[in-house]
């Protein structure tokens, strides 16, 4: 019996199709493919969602407060005028949440020099400044410490050498960065006492090396993000004018 051609074929293909092949990854190629203008826009998604970016842009330019000056965190040595206007900002916002909560107040506040991605214009703050200024996710915690751990966030303060935004702390050190003055509410720091520091849940969890809120005596979240916080704080002064003052100052 004789096969015809098509069958042997076919029984060829099927042997060595069966064969157990390794394939070796030789090269990856890639191309940039670039977004830009030139893409059309698909005009029934565009027709559904221009209504609610209008409303967006409107909320976001509506006037909240007005700026004498124009604020940023590069003018000022060890404090500048917007990270004393952040942090008293959040302190003035957070603190009556706080108390309605626990009774008790804020001692002090502190945040990160590299949180505050903007500048203050002169002239007119809307909600679109805070998303500018605070564009994170981040939420106050505040945290409870004993004097001997805030005596580690004074530490940390004077080796950083930065202008970290902080409210009712001030610290004065000497040409060599010894402490000369520690105050919180203007009176020394007692390290039989716990105080309830203000932060972020980005510092709290170690950001910026910021380690030395844990262990704590304990953890309250506000639920209350930062950009918020300076939103209703904008919303309720009419004119904002912050200054460099001696919050953290060096004698020289």
């Amino acid at each position: 019996m004789k096969f015809k051609p098509f069958i042997i074929l076919f029984f060829a293909f099927a042997v060595f199709s069966c064969k157990n092949e390794h394939h070796n990854l030789i090269k990856i190629e890639g191309k940039q493919i670039p977004i830009t203008d030139s893409l059309n826009s698909n005009t029934e998604v565009e027709t559904y969602v221009k209504p609610f970016r209008e409303h967006v842009e409107s909320d976001l330019d509506n006037v909240l407060s007005y700026s004498i000056k124009t604020y940023s965190k590069r003018n000022g040595e060890f404090n500048t005028a917007i990270g004393n206007f952040m942090a008293d900002a959040v302190y003035e916002e957070a603190n009556p949440v706080f108390k309605n909560r626990t009774g008790k107040d804020i001692d002090m506040v502190i945040l990160n020099y590299g949180g505050i991605r903007s500048i203050i214009s002169k002239g007119d703050i809307t909600s679109r400044t805070a998303y500018e200024i605070m564009p994170f996710e981040n939420s106050i915690v505040v945290v409870a410490l004993n004097g001997k751990i805030i005596n580690a966030l004074v530490d940390y303060l004077i080796r950083a050498k930065s202008a970290h935004p902080i409210s009712k702390l001030k610290l004065t050190v000497d040409k060599d960065f010894n402490v000369v003055k520690a105050l919180i509410n203007d009176k020394e720091i007692d390290t039989t006492k716990t105080y309830y520091v203000a932060t972020n849940d980005y510092l709290y969890s170690g950001g910026d090396n910021m380690t030395f809120f844990k262990p704590n005596d304990s953890l309250y979240d506000l639920n209350y993000k930062i950009r918020n916080a300076l939103i209703d704080y904008f919303k309720k002064t009419d004119t904002i004018k912050p200054v460099i003052d001696d919050r953290f100052i060096q004698i020289k």
